[in-house]
């Protein structure tokens, strides 16, 4: 039954390039598969659930994104364990990406919650947590 679960999130990206760059590698160890591409724009599916990428019009590029703002704070996606976690840290730190709240890794989120935390092109907060 799918009712009640996301069919699909729609992020609208300032340079769309660098946005597949990082989301698609991503994405795709974490199972999702490219689904529909297009000019502006492309997503990656899994199941029923689909992320969408859309590159910004030009008049609204001078309203910059910032995660304490009302709007999205951050996106989490379930690993499927903790070896997975350091895995992908791992790829992360080989990539030069952003690891946020470094001096707390893995445990930022508390004692129970193993996780990295990193940042996309638009300083999108991504989560990815173990079971």
């Amino acid at each position: 039954m799918s009712r009640g679960l996301i069919h699909h999130n729609e992020l609208y990206v300032s340079d769309l390039k660098s946005s597949l760059t990082f989301w698609g590698w991503f994405l795709e160890e974490l199972g999702y598969e490219s689904f529909q591409s297009w000019d502006s724009g492309h997503s990656w599916k899994m199941g029923g659930t689909y992320i969408v990428f859309v590159q910004a019009e030009e008049r609204f590029m001078d309203i910059s994104y910032h995660r304490c703002r009302v709007g999205l704070n951050h996106l989490a996606f379930h690993a499927s364990s903790r070896q997975h976690v350091d895995d992908m840290t791992r790829q992360l730190e080989q990539k030069g990406l952003k690891i946020l709240y470094t001096d707390k890794h893995p445990f930022a989120g508390g004692n129970d919650h193993y996780a990295v935390y990193f940042e996309d092109p638009d300083r999108i907060k991504v989560e990815l947590v173990a079971p």
